[in-house]
């Protein structure tokens, strides 16, 4: 079958946050490259995934010109609430550490930086299917897929980069690829309700009846979850237990409002190493996914971006590898630390499988050591503001 040939030096393939702020970033320094995603814009649009972004991740979206809607729409909050023994425990991030994050859901981000790349021209290509990855071991890499008009495509490039996240395909293709995998022996609970604000931050709450993270989305819809295994839930049920986690001396409760959505979310942790391999780089979920506790996520998936650009930005304009050549073992670092600190959140909030209250009691023991030492709220504070981003030059 012939094919229509594009060439470029970058092919991007996946086309949600990660691959988009990749290709803007690079746009920005004079860098060709195409993103595909077998998605369609719409269904991407209408994903609804956690939304808090660290300070760094707010500047790459504003200092970089995707857009500032994030400045007039997102929520700056300034800490969260750790609730345990029924009382709520502020954790002042802009007191302790001077940074704050905001609340702006990752759809709103990619739908930012979908337009951006309209607005630049950029050529990015939904809906596509059939791609295949080839010849990444060589100089010449190629993809190949069927567009969303049906007809056979293929992007002959010099560098893949695989950000086609937590199903990734690209991986794959990376030999002697070894996978770091943890699985959680508990589920979130998650629902979107028609309610107003319960709470001015966000509440991270401990209970012996489970965890409950009281999340928020805008004025008129929230989002929360709580501990769970699988199991069908009515809202009533839903409501009821979530006011019996954070019950307390104040007498705290939730504004009822309907629900109108509810999804269940697996808890694991992974990494695969090497993340990357001849001329095909891994950046977010297709290298690792964290569980939700710890806000990491996008983050994270910002944090390899901000590495890999740069690295990407060097090569194209000297030719030199260096920065490429060593952007997985520099992106490890942050990926690990990232990936302790929501282990330990997990790990300190959510009730044991196996209700050992030993456990219990050792939680609120770790969650008092906490809240009363300084020294212990500005670590927490600082992981979950998160670490400096370096983008030196492409932040000018």
């Amino acid at each position: 079958m012939d094919r229509q040939i594009t060439t470029t030096r970058v092919g991007i393939v996946g086309g949600g946050p990660a691959g988009l702020m990749l290709s803007h970033l690079l746009a920005r320094e004079g860098v060709d490259n195409v993103v595909i995603d077998n998605r369609d814009h719409d269904l991407i649009a209408r994903t609804h995934r956690a939304g808090i972004l660290e300070a760094g991740s707010v500047r790459m979206l504003t200092d970089t010109g995707v857009d500032g809607r994030i400045l007039d729409e997102g929520y700056e909050h300034s800490g969260i609430y750790l609730r345990f023994n029924g009382e709520n425990h502020h954790i002042d991030f802009k007191k302790l550490v001077g940074q704050t994050v905001r609340l702006y859901p990752q759809n709103d981000v990619f739908l930012d930086l979908a337009a951006a790349r309209r607005r630049d021209g950029g050529d990015v290509r939904f809906g596509v299917t059939d791609t295949e990855v080839l010849d990444i071991a060589t100089d010449s890499p190629t993809i190949s897929f069927t567009d969303a008009d049906g007809v056979a495509q293929q992007v002959r490039c010099e560098v893949v980069v695989g950000a086609d996240g937590s199903r990734s395909r690209c991986r794959d293709l990376i030999p002697g690829r070894v996978k770091h995998t943890m699985r959680y022996p508990f589920a979130w609970f998650g629902i979107l309700a028609e309610a107003p604000f319960s709470s001015d931050e966000l509440i991270y709450c401990h209970s012996p009846r489970g965890f409950a993270p009281i999340s928020q989305r805008t004025p008129t819809v929230q989002r929360m979850y709580f501990q769970c295994d699988a199991d069908a839930w009515s809202d009533e049920r839903i409501w009821d237990h979530l006011d019996s986690i954070l019950e307390g001396p104040d007498g705290f409760k939730l504004k009822r409002r309907p629900i109108f959505d509810k999804v269940v979310l697996q808890f694991r942790s992974f990494v695969q190493e090497p993340m990357q391999h001849g001329n095909l780089f891994l950046a977010g979920d297709a290298a690792h996914t964290v569980p939700p506790t710890g806000a990491k996520g996008l983050n994270l998936a910002f944090g390899d971006v901000a590495l890999l650009a740069p690295a990407l930005v060097t090569w194209a304009k000297t030719g030199s590898r260096a920065d490429l050549d060593t952007y997985g073992a520099r992106a490890a670092q942050r990926i690990w630390k990232s990936q302790n600190f929501s282990y330990w959140m997990t790990q300190m909030l959510h009730t044991p499988a196996d209700d050992n209250p030993f456990v219990v009691k050792r939680q609120i023991g770790e969650l008092l050591s906490v809240v009363s030492s300084k020294d212990s709220m500005k670590y927490l504070a600082e992981c979950y503001t998160g670490w400096p981003y370096d983008l030196p030059d492409l932040m000018e």
